[in-house]
C-alpha cells in the first residue's frame, strides 16, 4: 500500500519544490503552507526588492494553501503563521507520516500537537547549528527548554554534519535520526548552466578575465566587503569580483571596490532563471558569512553549476560540501588574508578534476537523497512507534 505523508511549509519555498516532485513519486504526498507570500514581503525579507519567484514551485505535487489567522501574517516570526486548521487536515489525513521544517512558527507547533492527537509520526527536518549561537542568555534558556520541545517529535531529519551535532547537543536519540540533505534541484541548474557557457564560450586562445562570485543578499552578516578585500591583495589584479544580489550594503561596497581598485560588478537581484548563467560567468563562488548561515544553498547551486566554492569556516555547509583541494577552500570567518590565499588556490586548481569532484559531491546532495531520508524514516518510525 502506499504510504500517504503530509508536509507543512510556511509558503512556497524554491529549494522545497525539487524535493517535493521527488517524494510524490515515491509516495503519496500532500503539502500545506501556512502563508501566501506577496512580492512585498519578499523585499522586506531582505531582498531588497518586491518580487516572486520566475520558476514553478507548484507543480509536480499536490499541494494546497492554509487559512492563516494571524493578525499579522508573515513568515518572519512566530506569530506571523497560525493555522489552528491544520489539526483538521492531519485528523482527517491519515497519514502515515507527517514533517514539519522547524518550530519556528505557531503553525509548526500547531502541527506537532495535532499530530500527538492524531497518533501520526511527526518528523521535524532544520538546519540550525551551534555556531549561530552567540548570546550567553539564549543559550541558556535553549539548555533548558530544547530538551523538552524535541520531545514534542518523533523522528529528526538532518541536512547536514553540523545540524546532526546540534540534535544531538539537545538530547535528540542518535537512532532516530536520519540524513535528508539540503539540495536544489541540480539536474536544473548543470543542464542550465553548461547551456550558458556553450553560448558564451570565448574563441579559443582568449585570454579571459577570472571572475569570482557573490551570490546573495548585501547584508552585514554575509561579509561581502570580505570578498572585496581579498581579492584587493591578489597579485593578479584584473581578477573580477561580480555581486549577484542587492541590499542595504551595495552603496558601501561599490564605495570600497572604487577606493581599493577592484573590479566589481554589481547585477542586482537575479531570479532564480537568470542564475545558471551567472554561475556560468565566473570561476568561484565565494560566501564569507558568519555562524548565521546555518547552510548557504547558493553552495550547492554553485557546485550543481559544477563552480568550486570557499567558505568561512561558520557557514554550515562547509563540512558537508567543501573538501579542500577538490571541491573549494575554507577559512577562518573575517580573516581577509586567509581568504585571499584560498582564492588563489582554488583558482589555481585542475578545472576537469574538479568538475568531477563537483558531480560526487553533488550525487549525495540531492533531491533523491533527501526523498530517500524521509522515507527511511517514515517506514522506521512506523515500525518503532511514537517517541515516548
Amino acid at each position: 500500500m502506499t504510504k500517504r505523508i503530509g508536509f507543512l511549509l510556511s509558503h512556497p519555498i524554491q529549494y522545497y519544490a525539487p524535493i517535493f516532485r521527488e517524494l510524490a513519486t515515491r509516495c503519496d504526498l500532500t503539502v500545506l503552507f501556512a502563508h501566501r507570500q506577496t512580492a512585498e514581503q519578499q523585499a522586506r525579507a531582505g531582498f531588497g526588492r518586491a518580487f516572486d519567484w520566475d520558476v514553478d514551485l507548484l507543480s509536480g505535487y499536490e499541494s494546497r494553501f492554509l487559512v492563516n489567522v494571524a493578525r499579522q501574517p508573515s513568515t518572519d516570526r512566530f506569530g506571523g503563521c497560525d493555522t489552528p486548521g491544520v489539526a483538521d487536515e492531519i485528523a482527517g489525513g491519515k497519514f502515515d507520516a507527517f514533517v514539519v521544517p522547524g518550530w519556528g512558527l505557531r503553525s509548526y507547533l500547531q502541527a506537532a500537537q495535532a499530530c500527538r492527537r492524531a497518533r501520526v509520526p511527526v518528523l521535524v527536518r532544520g538546519d540550525s547549528q551551534l555556531g549561530g549561537q552567540r548570546n550567553l542568555a539564549v543559550r541558556l534558556a535553549k539548555a533548558v527548554a530544547f530538551p523538552h520541545l524535541l520531545r514534542r517529535f518523533d523522528g529528526f531529519l538532518y541536512v547536514g554534519q553540523r545540524h546532526r551535532e546540534y540534535l544531538l547537543h539537545y538530547g535528540a536519540p542518535a537512532h532516530r535520526m536520519f540524513f535528508s540533505p539540503h539540495c536544489v534541484d541540480n539536474d536544473a541548474f548543470a543542464a542550465a548552466s553548461a547551456a550558458a557557457r556553450r553560448k558564451t564560450a570565448a574563441p579559443q586562445g582568449t585570454t579571459r578575465i577570472r571572475r569570482v562570485l557573490f551570490v546573495g543578499k548585501l547584508i552585514s552578516r554575509k561579509h561581502p566587503a570580505d570578498l572585496l578585500r581579498a581579492v584587493a591583495r591578489l597579485p593578479d589584479r584584473s581578477v573580477n569580483v561580480a555581486f549577484a544580489g542587492s541590499g542595504e550594503q551595495e552603496g558601501e561596497l561599490r564605495k570600497i571596490a572604487a577606493e581599493i581598485g577592484v573590479s566589481a560588478d554589481f547585477l542586482g537581484f537575479v531570479n532564480q532563471s537568470e542564475l545558471p548563467a551567472v554561475y556560468a560567468s565566473a570561476d568561484l563562488l565565494v560566501l564569507p558569512s558568519d555562524g548565521l548561515e546555518t547552510w548557504g544553498l547558493v553552495v550547492n547551486e554553485a557546485m550543481a553549476c559544477s563552480l568550486p566554492a570557499i567558505v568561512s569556516d561558520a557557514v554550515g555547509c562547509g563540512p558537508d560540501l567543501v573538501v579542500p583541494g577538490e571541491t573549494g577552500a575554507t577559512f577562518p570567518a573575517g580573516d581577509v588574508a586567509a581568504l585571499a590565499s584560498a582564492i588563489a588556490g582554488v583558482l589555481s586548481l585542475d578545472s576537469d578534476l574538479t568538475r568531477r569532484h563537483l558531480a560526487a559531491k553533488m550525487a549525495v546532495y540531492s533531491p533523491a537523497r533527501a526523498a530517500s531520508g524521509i522515507v527511511d524514516a517514515m517506514t522506521t518510525l512506523a515500525d518503532d512507534g511514537p517517541l515516548q
